[in-house]
């Protein structure tokens, strides 16, 4: 191996000094800029300069307090914006009987609110005092309290017309011909929803024909309702109907969970496939159930799920 001294000392005097300016050079070029960086980090600011810095922190800190300000009066506060704030609330009075949806929307209801009520009113349902108002799905106490002031009821919508038994309608050779009106039964009647037929269902106000068969299909599916509320799974508010119905547990027609098969389980709206083949393949292994408690340990089961079901099943 060649050692690089001894060719180095081959090279003339003069190319001996060249190279050690260069090298030299090169090192003093480093060096500049470490030594700058030196000389600048400890060599006192001079009073314009601390000023401008001084300037420049308090520019930024008034910055942040004023973007913390703006973000403080953007937080909702629900007496200001009692129903709904994204949108601009005008308030002025307004009849809940013949206010359209504009109307509604611009006092801070929601749409699927709005939808409700004009749903409710296209069923023959009306608001004939203030508090009817109040029974509205969803619309809490402060909402109803920040509407209250504004909300007035016609006096031909506080009193019930009398019956009329017949409709006329004429026909295109200009023959009159009447039709007996359907009868509805009066404010404080209240019928068994577990026994009702069509025929009765339809005399309740706001129940034609098409939502009685809808109500008795799903009743006979379940084997009856165990409350009120299970009209929500046929996409009808109950709040509406709650007044006119009561039921009785003893009507409900219950599923022996012990000598039902798979099919007969399944057919049962709160009973999926996978659910009843566990009930049929624990009762294979581990013999007679008496309660659903073990199930509450299997995947296939929610807490609601058992609770809904408990309804229907007996064990003898």
């Amino acid at each position: 191996m060649k050692n690089p001294l001894k060719d180095f000392s081959y090279f003339s005097r003069r190319e001996k000094q060249g190279i050690l300016v260069l090298i030299t050079g090169i090192i003093l070029v480093f060096l500049t800029g470490y030594i700058y960086t030196f000389l600048r980090e400890h060599t006192a600011l001079s009073d314009e300069e601390t000023q401008l810095q001084l300037s420049a922190v308090e520019e930024y800190e008034s910055f942040i307090a004023s973007v913390k300000e703006k973000d403080n009066k953007r937080e909702y506060h629900p007496s200001r914006y009692p129903i709904n704030p994204s949108s601009e609330i005008v308030l002025k009075p307004f009849n809940p009987n013949t206010a359209d949806s504009a109307t509604f929307r611009k006092l801070g209801l929601p749409g699927w609110m709005v939808r409700n009520i004009l749903r409710y009113r296209s069923k023959g349902g009306k608001f004939r005092k203030a508090e009817d108002f109040k029974k509205i799905y969803g619309l809490t106490k402060e909402q109803y309290g920040y509407l209250l002031p504004y909300l007035y009821i016609a006096p031909e919508d506080t009193t019930r017309k009398t019956v009329q038994l017949y409709n006329v309608s004429i026909t295109k050779d200009s023959t009159k011909v009447l039709r007996e009106t359907p009868y509805k039964y009066p404010a404080g009647t209240v019928i068994n929803l577990n026994l009702a037929d069509t025929t009765e269902l339809k005399k309740i106000p706001g129940i034609g024909s098409g939502i009685a068969r809808l109500i008795t299909g799903y009743r006979r599916s379940l084997g009856g309702f165990y409350c009120i509320e299970q009209l929500q799974d046929i996409n009808l508010n109950y709040h509406q109907l709650e007044n006119w119905f009561y039921i009785q547990d003893k009507d409900i027609r219950l599923i022996n969970i012990n000598h039902s098969g798979v099919e007969r389980l399944r057919n049962h709206p709160y009973i999926n496939f996978y659910q009843a083949k566990a009930f049929v393949e624990y009762r294979k292994k581990k013999g007679t159930l008496h309660n659903l408690k073990p199930f509450t340990l299997y995947e296939e089961f929610t807490k609601d799920d058992l609770e809904k079901i408990s309804h229907y099943v007996c064990f003898e």
